[in-house]
This record gives C-alpha cells, sequence and structure tokens, in this order.
C-alpha cells in the first residue's frame, strides 16, 4: 500500500538527497562537459555551481483535457453529443484507485519512492554506472523525476501545431544520449528536488498516474482502466493493474488494442497481439507481479494466479468527433467552427484549436434534443441521395428574441470521410465561414422589399400596377435598368421574368403582391425603391451572401426576386426579427461554457440589437400572416395547431424551394434544392410530394413540434399609417370597349372585374357602365365594369291613340306592349295616351315589356282602343288597329 503520508525515512532521504545532490551533479555535469576526463575538484565544484543555477521552479500546467459538448433534453437535462480531445483522459482523484495499482507502479518503477527525496540516488548512481559501460542514458529516474519528464513534455506538446511538433516534444522530453541525455537528467534533477518541497508524495504519485502515457491516445490512469479493461481504476485487479504498470516503460509497444500485434520485427512479423497472448504485454506484466511479489505486497498465490492467466482485454473506445453526435452532427461541426473561430476561445486559431481538443472544457449548447429529432423526422421525406440530381434539404430553427439555434438538419448524412454521393461534410444551412455555403433565396428574399418599402413610407395597402410588361428599375443611387416581364422573350432576346403559373399580373396592393408572391408586382415596387436599398435591408437584418460578402455589391433588379446565395440559417434570424417586433439576435449556439475546474469562460459575444421599428415589424408580420392564409401561397403549410404564424415561401426557378415562417416564439426556415446542378424540381417526386412543392411536408412538421414546446401568442396589430389606404382618382371608361377600359382603370392604380353584360342600344362589348362612378375613390377599390348586349331599346315617346302608341313601339323594337286605362269623363272615347312604363327615354331589352298609359270616357266599353283587352285591363296592345 502507498504511505498516505511521508515517514521519517522518507524525509531522511530527502535530505540525504539534496546532500549527495551536488555529487551526483558533479559526475552528470563534468562527464556532459570532459566526459574522458576525470572528474577533478574543480570541475566538481564548477558543475555544483552550474546545478545549483539551473531553474528549479516548474510550473505544472493543467492536464490536457478532453472538450465535451453537450445538449438538452425534453426534461431540461444535459446530454452528451460528443468530445474532442488529443489525449483521451479521464482524471482520478487519490482514493478513486485501487491501492495495488499503486504498488504495482511503485513496485516496478521506484519502490523507494517514500523515502527518497525526490531523487533515488542509489537508483541513479546505478544507472550512470551502467550508462557510462553501456553507451545508455536510460533508467534511474524516481516517480518524481518521471512526472517531471510529463509535465515538461505536455507543456511543449501544448503549444504544438503539428505532428512534426509534437514528436519534437517527445525527442526533446526523452533525450537519453549524449550532451543533451545528460543536461536533461540534471534538469529533471533539479525539478524534482523542488517539487519535493511543495506536493506531498501522494500529490506527486497521482499525478504521474493521471498524465502518464498508456499507449496510442491514451493517457492517465482513469483511460487506461477504462480503455483497456471496461473497468474503472478502483476497480483494477492485481493482474491489470500489472499490466498497465508495465506499459509506462514502453507504451506504444506493451499496448494491447491492437489484436495483430501492436509492433513488428525486424523481419516484419507482428508481435504482441492476440495470436501469442501479447507476449510482449505478458513478460512485462510478469516482471511487474515478481517486484510486487518481492516487495511483499501481494502473496505468493496472488502472484501465481495473476501470472497464469491470460492477458483479457476488453477494449472500449471512446470516440470523438462529431460522427457521435448521431442525428445532430451538423450542429455539432456548427459548433465547433464557432470554437475554432471566436476569440472567445483564444486570440490565435491555434489557441482555439487547443481549447476544443486539449482545453477540458464543458460547452452547453442550445440544441433542442425534442426539436431536432422531430426535424430530422421532418426531414426524412427528402432522400439521401437520388440518381437524378445532386438533392440537398435543410432545417434549422432558431428561437425568437435570443437567436438561441433550436434544431439544425438536413437530409445527406454525416461522414468524417465523405463520398459526395450519399453523405457529406457541407452543412447546408450555414455560411462558407461555418462550414457550409448558400442557395438561392427565391421569394422568401421578398420580405426584404416589403420591410424597405414600409421604411420609405409607404402603405402596404397603397395600390401598385402589377402587371407584367416593360419595368424600368432603380439599381442604386439613379441608375435604371429595363426588365421585362412576361412570357417569352423581351426586346433584348433575354427570357422575360414571368409569374408563377403565368400570372398576367394586376394592379393591387403590396400586401396582395406579398400573398401572391408577384413577381411583377415586386419589380413594380422596385421602381419606386431601388435595389441597392432593398439589399440594404437584407443586410441589416444580418443576411449576407453565402461567401460572407455584403448583398449589396452588383444590385441586379432580380436580386429583388432572390437570385443570391445565402444560408438558410441567416434568413431564419431575419425572420425572427419580424416575430420578435425588430430585435435581430445573431445566431447563438453556446449557452455556457465551464471549464475543467467548473470555472464560467467567456463566450461567444452574440447580441441582440434592434433593426427594426416596431410599427414596421407589426405591419409586416401582418402582411405574412396573409401568406398563409385563404389563397396566400403558404397556405398549403399551414399548422393547422391554433398557434399563429406568419411565413413565405420561395421557389427560384424549380432550382430551389424555400418556406421561412414563424411564431412568436419560434422561427423555421426550410430548404430543398440543387446542391449543385441545375436539376428542375417540379419534374420529380419523393415521398408523394413533388419535390418544389415538399416544403409543405417539412416546414409544417418542424414548426408544429416547436409551437408544442414553445407555444406562441398572437402577433401585435399593424400600424394604421403603414396599412393606410390612399386616394386616387378614377377615370370615367363609359363607352370604351372592355380592353381600353381595363387598361385605363388598371393604369390608375385599380383593379377590374367586368360585371354581366347589360341592355344597351351601344354596340355589345361597349361599356355602359362602372361602379363605383368616376371621381376620387379609395385606393385599392376594385371597379366594376358592364359592357353593353347590343339589345338595348330606348324607349321612345309617345302619344296620340293606344293604338298609335304601339304602333311607335313595335316600330322600335320593342316586341312586348301592355295597356292600362283611366277613366276621364272629359277624355275621348277612343283614349289619348299619357305616358309609358318604362318611361321614354330608358334604355330597356326588345323583350321588356311596355306598359301604354292611356285615359278614355269608357275604359269599360268595348271602344276602338287598339289594346285587343277590354278597355281597362292589361291586354297585351299588338297593334291590331284598324
Amino acid at each position: 500500500m502507498p504511505h498516505s503520508k511521508r515517514t521519517a525515512t522518507g524525509v531522511l532521504g530527502g535530505l540525504l538527497g539534496l546532500i549527495g545532490l551536488s555529487t551526483v551533479a558533479a559526475l552528470l555535469v563534468t562527464a556532459t562537459i570532459t566526459p574522458a576526463i576525470a572528474v577533478s575538484g574543480y570541475a566538481a565544484t564548477s558543475a555544483i555551481k552550474m546545478f545549483e543555477n539551473m531553474p528549479s521552479y516548474l510550473k505544472i500546467e493543467k492536464l490536457m483535457l478532453p472538450t465535451t459538448i453537450y445538449a438538452k433534453d425534453d426534461e431540461g437535462k444535459d446530454v452528451k453529443l460528443t468530445e474532442f480531445y488529443d489525449q483521451n483522459r479521464i482524471p482520478v482523484t487519490f482514493d478513486q484507485v485501487n491501492p495495488v495499482m499503486y504498488d504495482a507502479i511503485l513496485s516496478s518503477e521506484d519502490k523507494n519512492f517514500y523515502t527518497h527525496g525526490g531523487i533515488d540516488l542509489l537508483g541513479t548512481l546505478s544507472a550512470l554506472a551502467r550508462n557510462a559501460s553501456s553507451g545508455s542514458n536510460r533508467g534511474g529516474s524516481s516517480i518524481t523525476q518521471q512526472y517531471v519528464k510529463n509535465v515538461l513534455q505536455q507543456t511543449c506538446e501544448a503549444k504544438a501545431v503539428s505532428t512534426e511538433e509534437v514528436q519534437a516534444c517527445f525527442k526533446e522530453s526523452t533525450a537519453n544520449r549524449g550532451t543533451e541525455g545528460y543536461q536533461r537528467k540534471i534538469q529533471e534533477m533539479r525539478y524534482a528536488i523542488q517539487l519535493e518541497k511543495e506536493y506531498s508524495k501522494d500529490d506527486i504519485l497521482l499525478g504521474y498516474l493521471n498524465i502518464a502515457h498508456f499507449g496510442g491516445s491514451v493517457y492517465g490512469i482513469g483511460a487506461a482502466a477504462r480503455h483497456y479493461f471496461d473497468t474503472t481504476p478502483e476497480k483494477l485487479t492485481i493482474g491489470q493493474a500489472a499490466v498497465i504498470a508495465g506499459m509506462v516503460q514502453e507504451p506504444n509497444t506493451l499496448r494491447i488494442d491492437r489484436p495483430d500485434g501492436s509492433t513488428t520485427t525486424s523481419d516484419g512479423t507482428p508481435v504482441n497481439g492476440a495470436g501469442d497472448g501479447y507476449k510482449l504485454s505478458k513478460a512485462r506484466q510478469v516482471y511487474v507481479l515478481n517486484r510486487l511479489l518481492e516487495d511483499k505486497k501481494i502473496t505468493q498465490a496472488e502472484h501465481d494466479e495473476a501470472v497464469a492467466a491470460p492477458i483479457e482485454p476488453k477494449i472500449t473506445s471512446r470516440p470523438q468527433g462529431c460522427s457521435v453526435a448521431k442525428g445532430a452532427e451538423f450542429f455539432c461541426a456548427y459548433v465547433t467552427s464557432i470554437i475554432r473561430s471566436d476569440p472567445a476561445f483564444g486570440a490565435e486559431p491555434n489557441d482555439r484549436i487547443a481549447a476544443l481538443r486539449r482545453g477540458g472544457l464543458s460547452v452547453y449548447t442550445t440544441l433542442d434534443v425534442t426539436l431536432q429529432e422531430a426535424a430530422n423526422e421532418a426531414i426524412s421525406v427528402v432522400p439521401a441521395s437520388v440518381d437524378y440530381m445532386d438533392l440537398g434539404a435543410s432545417g434549422v430553427q432558431v428561437e425568437v428574441g435570443t437567436g438561441r439555434v433550436l434544431s439544425m438538419v438536413q437530409n445527406r448524412p454525416w461522414a468524417d470521410q465523405a463520398d459526395d454521393k450519399t453523405t457529406t461534410q457541407v452543412n447546408y444551412n450555414v455560411p462558407v465561414r461555418n462550414g457550409g455555403g448558400g442557395h438561392s433565396a427565391g421569394s422568401t428574399y421578398k420580405v426584404f422589399s416589403l420591410i424597405n418599402w414600409m421604411q420609405q413610407g409607404h402603405s402596404v395597402n397603397e395600390m401598385l400596377n402589377g402587371r407584367v410588361g416593360t419595368k424600368t428599375v432603380q439599381t442604386c443611387d439613379g441608375a435604371t435598368q429595363t426588365v421585362y416581364t412576361g412570357e417569352g422573350t423581351g426586346p433584348d432576346g433575354q427570357p422575360r421574368i414571368g409569374n408563377f403559373e403565368g400570372n398576367r399580373g394586376y394592379t393591387g396592393t403590396v400586401a396582395r403582391f406579398t400573398k401572391d408572391s408577384l413577381n411583377s408586382g415586386f419589380l413594380t415596387m422596385a421602381e419606386k425603391i431601388p435595389v441597392c436599398t432593398t439589399n440594404k435591408v437584407a443586410g441589416d437584418l444580418g443576411v449576407t451572401l453565402g461567401n460572407g460578402q455584403p448583398l449589396d455589391q452588383n444590385n441586379n433588379p432580380y436580386d429583388v426576386l432572390g437570385s443570391q446565395d445565402v444560408a438558410p440559417i441567416d434568413m431564419a434570424n431575419a425572420y425572427a426579427a419580424i416575430a420578435s417586433n425588430g430585435t435581430l439576435c445573431a445566431a447563438k449556439a453556446i449557452d455556457r461554457v465551464v471549464n475543467a475546474d467548473g470555472e464560467e469562460q467567456p463566450i461567444p459575444d452574440t447580441k441582440c440589437e434592434r433593426k427594426l421599428s416596431e410599427d414596421v415589424a407589426a405591419t409586416a408580420a401582418y402582411v405574412l400572416q396573409s401568406v398563409m392564409t385563404g389563397s396566400g401561397t403558404g397556405s398549403g403549410a399551414r399548422t393547422f395547431d391554433g398557434v399563429p404564424i406568419f411565413g413565405k415561401t420561395g421557389i427560384h426557378q424549380f432550382l430551389h424551394t424555400w418556406m421561412i415562417g414563424s411564431s412568436t416564439e419560434v422561427t423555421t426556415a426550410v430548404w430543398v434544392g440543387n446542391v449543385k446542378g441545375q436539376e428542375r424540381l417540379e419534374n420529380h417526386y419523393e415521398s408523394g410530394y413533388r419535390l418544389s412543392r415538399i416544403r409543405n411536408s417539412i416546414w409544417p412538421a418542424m414548426q408544429r413540434a416547436a409551437n408544442e414546446e414553445f407555444g406562441g401568442s398572437k402577433f401585435p396589430e399593424p400600424s394604421a399609417e403603414l396599412t393606410k389606404r390612399s386616394y386616387a382618382r378614377l377615370p370615367s371608361v363609359i363607352g370604351l370597349d372592355v380592353d381600353a377600359a381595363t387598361d385605363r382603370i388598371e393604369d390608375a392604380g385599380f383593379s377590374v372585374v367586368v360585371g354581366e353584360p347589360v341592355s344597351s342600344p351601344e354596340a355589345e362589348g361597349t361599356i355602359v357602365s362602372q361602379t363605383p362612378g368616376a371621381g376620387r375613390v379609395v385606393s385599392g377599390t376594385t371597379v366594376t365594369i358592364n359592357p353593353s348586349d347590343g339589345e338595348g331599346v330606348v324607349v321612345p315617346g309617345v302619344s296620340g291613340t293606344p293604338e298609335q302608341a304601339a304602333r311607335a313601339l313595335s316600330d322600335a323594337g320593342l316586341r312586348n306592349v301592355a295597356q292600362t286605362c283611366e277613366d276621364d269623363d272629359g277624355a275621348p272615347a277612343e283614349g289619348v295616351v299619357t305616358g309609358t312604363d318604362p318611361a321614354a327615354g330608358e334604355t330597356v331589352s326588345r323583350d321588356a315589356t311596355i306598359t301604354i298609359e292611356y285615359q278614355s270616357s269608357d275604359c269599360d266599353g268595348n271602344g276602338d282602343n287598339g289594346g285587343g283587352g277590354n278597355g281597362r285591363g292589361n291586354g297585351p296592345g299588338n297593334g291590331n288597329g284598324p
């Protein structure tokens, strides 16, 4: 058993060590300087002085420890996603190690550890004698000296940035021959003596076991016990402890995790594998067991049993890297890209890499395991690969008001060695700086035109002529560019910009343009608000090109329709700014970072800043809600769970399709499209969906999961100023044909409905009525126009007898005539006409009934009234007079 306290013998040994050290130092230093000359008194004195002038203080840096990355489960508990390390190490405390492990290492490496003062003089002198005769410079180092060597080596490796530098560190800390070897030994001795003054024996012994190399990337007794025998240090058996203790002499040769052999003979024959019973390791184990028996640390029976038992490894690997974070590999890669690039983890790139692989950090991320699982299920409708295109799909969710990234998924799985066909390491959700790129945003980009429109003082209910045709788009600083919209090609020979499904456009409000995602309408808006200002709005909301460059470099008219490549996570944050009443929060993937000592560490600075006024944000949300209702382009992606949402769709030339939307709590962005290539999505189906519409399966599933967990409230009411109705003068179109009337009304900024034809003597198709009539009316009013059916007749004025009146009406083309008589003693018996119903001058159809009104002194008689009736009734007049 190791001693817990230093004994009197140990103190005496320490004193003797200090006294004898001068002699040993003299021998070693003199041998370094003049190895062929006998040691003189002067040489010894000089050597002692040189020794005393050597550095004595050894700064023990923190151990290289794995960095662990965590996420939150559905109960809010931290669960490990993965870890990263250069050295697989599990630090333990003194009482977490079986005493037999201490005994095994001490008996085989430094049996006088608890009695010497940092240097085993007898061992050192013995080693010196051996080295002098053999030319070797090995052996004789105490545990304290070995600890010093390991500390120096790790301090060097912690600064190394390449495999070559790591190897140089090893060479420097283990130099055994010639001058360098002696100098290293002397310096180790100097440090060892000082360490014994500052630390207890137990601390030094534990420090050594926690830092020592045990083969491959395994460092420290905790990791060694787990890796080789799937146990903990406190549960190691005698045989297992002896195997591990034996490794410290030649860790990579004596490791037992390579069943095909850990090394080879000079002729290439594998040695020390399962086939030969780990021959070399077994021999070293027996050596350790013999030392334990000799030191009476184990009994003969325990010794014999351990010697007889074969070495039976139970290798337990400790995988690391993002491939371990199953289902969240790309989020893991996103987090590590931040650690490697953000100054919070170090001033220089190498410092940040060291923090990730050696810093022993606990990184608590924003990932919500519940939403991640739901998102993975949702994105699974898109195959990982298809034979007809390079198909990609991704989804990302951020928390409104914080920017915390809650989920991040894509269709093509991660692989450490991606084959570019079924796996990838490209993160489709993020920009290049984080391991991704960008995709053409399509109509999801129109939200920035909507915001720009309002920021420049326009109402969303302002009427514009959004019909297809020639548009003179403002690009920037007064420059313009002509754009041709509609079908076919323009005068410039280039394809015109069309609307979805060949829509010819209409005169309508900006709000309606947004709901219908009308390309020609948004290009009309760009005649009033320059493209560069729209791109600047996007930039202000955190959106850049996928390569990190600003959006307002070229300012093409097509930019307003989403022609530029952007990253989904940037777009999600921009939409989240609308949902949070105008506050933009930078994407945040890390909530907390704690070092190995439990101390809070700096995290990347992710500010939240107001970028939109509350009025603009609320009105944008109001307009975007209409996209998800009725005939809106996003109605196919409704969640039907009662949580208020807004959204915007996007299709870029059928090469990319998007859906971005939000509740007041969580924003979701989904993209599907060509990773590379130009294959049209509408030509293919997967999982029962046309690829151009498959977003309508992914997005609502992701958003419903977020709504279930986070809920959501009603969006604020829109601004009255930004939704006000404007007034415009409506022209008269009476007398024009239908096409001319429609053009005139739409040019004035109104919508047109052609009503049913009405009876009129005007030529068929001539507009004879409009509602409302000409004058000042509310912008956006729908005007109903009615054309003539060409069958109308103006009722003529008639007089004389009923017979004469009936003849006149018949001559005018009216087919149905009736009569009504009123008794009047002063009227002639044959009657006198007083009027008609409808009255003269009114327009009626030819089949309308015209009633002749007349007076007669004898309405009940049989006078010749020309009416064919009884004179008082309403019998039809047919002009049957004499």
